[in-house]
């Protein structure tokens, strides 16, 4: 084995992985070490006997859940969004040729207590019942207004500066309450809570403008897609890339020194039809925003089934997740357990969140930080891109020609 590298990445999860494979594809000498004897960290995907035996150890799934193996249940859930730099990335690496899509279903906001479509839209705008006449009006031409928009060319800025006004400042020209900026900014920009409000709105901007683009892509119902069977094959691509390309793998390996920032805590649920008021969705993220719980952070629930080949037939896989706020998940998810209807089994879980603590500079050791609450990659992908930018001094490019990655019908 070579004793010099020119990158070590430590662990084997997805994020790991992805960044593994675009190193080795741009020639660079890669290490990549794992702690565990296997492949996957918390990216893992688990069929039914080995769900059952990481939470309930002492006995055996019941047989009205169907086969095992028809299970692929992600331990990372995550949709994709369908213009999104995860969908680049798997093009610019071509590993899009070992992956089947499917369109997600649909994209839901919790608002005063139901669930609602999430509008992208300015037609959207004018049906969606989250607003009143009015409202919807502005908010028609406040979506019309971030369509059309294009950076590069002032005709379409309105007089406005987004590097220099404020998200706040944006949404207050076009008369937007508060109601509609709360979808807006958790349901549509993706943020995880307000602080966005106060900065550049450019960002917003083009947030926005991506998740109209990526539902216009395949005119479904949500701006998501997801691969055929999950994630779980996805590690083990970016792995089998990484070799072909000449990376080095080393397990049961120690990792270099994080700390740990926060809590996640997660519900896994099975059940055996789709969450109610969602149009009988076979696939669905809902997200809820922390204002409408009077919490700190937003909640998530990802929805999943037959559809995508990650449960038999007629079973519906729930997770319901949130950056933990007390020690008691039980009773901090049940806002969105309330929305799934009856369960067959459900499992509680947290784990902890870190973040490297080491000097990359002086080690040349890269370490990602752990998996955040929400059940979308854009914060996941974007943790991948910087450690990229910071290991080779350079912005990957992300020009690729979308159509290579296309979704099934059925």
């Amino acid at each position: 084995m070579d004793e010099e590298y020119d990158v070590i990445i430590l662990g084997t999860g997805l994020k790991e992985c992805i960044l593994s494979g675009l190193l080795s594809v741009d020639r660079l000498k890669v290490l990549h070490m794992d702690r565990n004897d296997y492949y996957g960290g918390e990216s893992a995907s688990l069929n039914l006997n080995q769900l059952w035996k990481k939470f309930r150890s002492s006995s055996s799934p019941p047989t009205h859940l169907g086969s095992s193996r028809d299970y692929n249940v992600d331990m990372s859930p995550k949709f994709m969004m369908a213009n999104g730099a995860l969908v680049r990335v798997l093009i610019h690496t071509d590993v899009t040729k070992y992956l089947y899509f499917k369109a997600v279903d649909g994209s839901y906001v919790y608002n005063k207590g139901k669930i609602h479509k999430v509008p992208t839209t300015d037609m959207e705008a004018l049906k969606s019942p989250l607003m009143g006449i009015f409202e919807k009006r502005r908010a028609r031409k406040f979506f019309i207004y971030v369509q059309e928009y294009l950076e590069t060319d002032p005709k379409t800025h309105d007089g406005l500066d987004l590097t220099r006004i404020t998200a706040k400042e944006l949404f207050t020209k076009y008369g937007l309450d508060d109601n509609t900026v709360d979808f807006i900014g958790h349901a549509l920009a993706l943020y995880r809570d307000d602080h966005y409000l106060c900065e550049p709105a450019l960002e917003t901007v083009k947030r926005i403008k991506l998740c109209a683009e990526s539902l216009a892509r395949f005119q479904g119902g949500s701006p998501y897609i997801y691969p055929l069977y999950g994630l779980g094959e996805l590690p083990q691509a970016f792995s089998r890339l990484s070799a072909v390309y000449g990376g080095t793998y080393m397990l049961n390996k120690p990792d270099c020194k994080v700390k740990k920032i926060g809590k996640v805590s997660r519900a896994i649920c099975i059940m055996s039809h789709p969450i109610p008021n969602t149009n009988d969705s076979q696939s669905l993220q809902i997200i809820l925003p922390q204002k409408q719980l009077g919490r700190k952070s937003d909640m998530y629930v990802f929805c999943c089934s037959h559809s995508h080949n990650v449960a038999p037939k007629g079973k519906y896989i729930a997770f319901v997740s949130t950056e933990a706020e007390t020690d008691q998940p039980e009773k901090e998810l049940q806002p969105g357990l309330n929305l799934l209807g009856a369960v067959d089994e459900i499992f509680f879980d947290t784990y902890d969140i870190y973040e490297p603590v080491n000097e990359p500079s002086l080690d040349n050791c890269f370490i990602s930080k752990s998996y955040d609450a929400t059940t979308h990659f854009e914060t996941t992908v974007q943790d991948v891109l910087a450690m990229y930018t910071q290991i080779t001094g350079k912005v990957l490019d992300l020009s690729v020609d979308l159509s290579a990655a296309s979704a099934a019908d059925e």
